[in-house]
């Protein structure tokens, strides 16, 4: 599923094409996504993209009247293609923007988990209402943190894929952050004291950070707008390693199920 960091590497891949070109032509393949496809995104033709934003895992273009809020769900992906003959139709091609410099912007979304909604320039967007702070941000705090742990009994990895208490570490991300901190998955949030959540909210800065330098982490679905894959992957140092040698302390790295989802830890690192 894309997380943040591959959110920002489409966000910073589709920029430089779309942004200050006018829409020429929009088409809708199949609206059937997790929400429909909304018949009026067609009035955008004509319309110039003025600028290109990501919050959490979303993507917001803004023209001058409205903003398109993107969601890539479990498997979506944008490509931009340079121009309409060299467009090569994919089974899962569900929308498609054509700019007035000749540029495609192509959403696909196997899984169709994903989604694209329209809003008025200046309505408020329900998706993002309750988000927690960009964790690249300033707000995003030890002094944050530790107040919203104070009363959480849930395993920290739970709380830390939470997109109300941190915005953007999934699954890889949060396996890679505890270990980094040092933190056994499963220790209670509220268990932590103020130095641990310190290295945490560190670490969650650090990995995250990395991943969009290296362009996202690449898995089966994700891909690069131009279509090269994340690199992200060859620097995992817990998820998918399951009994491969810690990289600190040589011990073997074990995998548990947590909130559904695969967990990874170094039992002699991470207390």
């Amino acid at each position: 599923m894309p997380e943040l960091p591959e959110v920002e590497t489409v966000r910073a891949g589709i920029s430089p094409h779309l942004i200050g070109a006018k829409i020429g032509a929009i088409e809708i393949r199949n609206d059937r996504l997790r929400y429909p496809i909304p018949k009026a995104i067609e009035s955008l033709y004509g319309a110039e993209i003025m600028a290109i934003e990501r919050r959490a895992k979303y993507l917001i273009l803004y023209t001058e009247k409205h903003k398109v809020l993107i969601h890539l769900g479990m498997s979506g992906a944008i490509r931009i293609v340079e121009n309409e003959g060299d467009l090569e139709w994919q089974k899962h091609d569900h929308f498609i923007m054509q700019m007035d410099n000749d540029q495609l912007m192509v959403y696909h979304d196997p899984r169709r988990f994903g989604f694209i909604l329209l809003y008025d320039r200046e309505a408020e967007i329900p998706f993002l209402e309750k988000l927690a702070p960009e964790p690249l941000s300033d707000a995003f705090s030890t002094d944050y943190l530790f107040a919203k742990l104070n009363s959480r009994t849930r395993p920290i990895k739970s709380v830390v894929m939470d997109q109300a208490f941190v915005v953007g570490a999934g699954n890889i991300y949060a396996n890679e952050s505890l270990f980094m901190a040092g933190i056994h998955p499963e220790r209670p949030a509220n268990n932590l004291n103020r130095e641990e959540v310190e290295r945490l909210v560190s670490a969650i800065k650090a990995v995250l950070t990395r991943a969009i330098t290296q362009g996202g982490t690449t898995l089966k679905d994700f891909t690069t707008p131009d279509g090269h894959p994340g690199y992200f992957a060859q620097e995992l140092l817990v998820y998918g390693q399951k009994g491969q040698p810690c990289a600190l302390c040589q011990t073997p790295i074990e995998r548990i199920v947590l909130g559904n989802r695969a967990t990874y830890f170094c039992p002699q690192c991470q207390k």
